[in-house]
């Protein structure tokens, strides 16, 4: 018989943050505890089976009001790739104007995730 393995997580859902008990076996869940409302259950389910995160940072912009533009990701890549993608805007460069939603970089990393502005940014010229 294969044994029941529990993994814990801290809910980010809403803002209860409620700690989250997954049992499972070979990766399976069996169950889920811990959770006040339907966005706890998924997050633990989520969580579990593929963490998520967005990513915000800054990249470079010229001719703007400032030398950096806030940018995110427009969905949240996988857990794993955080770095790669953080790696992978360090040489973008962008020049303004600049409006809230642009798209900065297009599928970052073959995720099918777009990074966007953040903000929006006038030129100066």
């Amino acid at each position: 018989m294969t044994a029941v393995e529990r993994y814990t997580y801290l809910c980010t859902g809403c803002p209860l943050g409620c700690r989250l008990e997954v049992d499972a076996v070979e990766g399976d869940i069996i169950e889920i505890r811990g959770f006040e409302c339907a966005k706890g259950k998924r997050y633990a389910r989520d969580e579990h089976t593929d963490p998520r995160r967005p990513v915000s940072t800054t990249v470079a912009i010229s001719g703007g009001a400032l030398p950096r533009l806030p940018v995110r990701t427009a969905d949240a890549v996988p857990k794993d790739v955080v770095p790669q993608v953080a790696v992978a805007l360090r040489d973008v460069r962008v020049r303004a104007p600049v409006r809230r939603g642009d798209v900065v970089l297009t599928d970052v990393l073959g995720t099918g995730i777009d990074v966007i502005a953040s903000r929006g940014m006038v030129a100066l010229d």
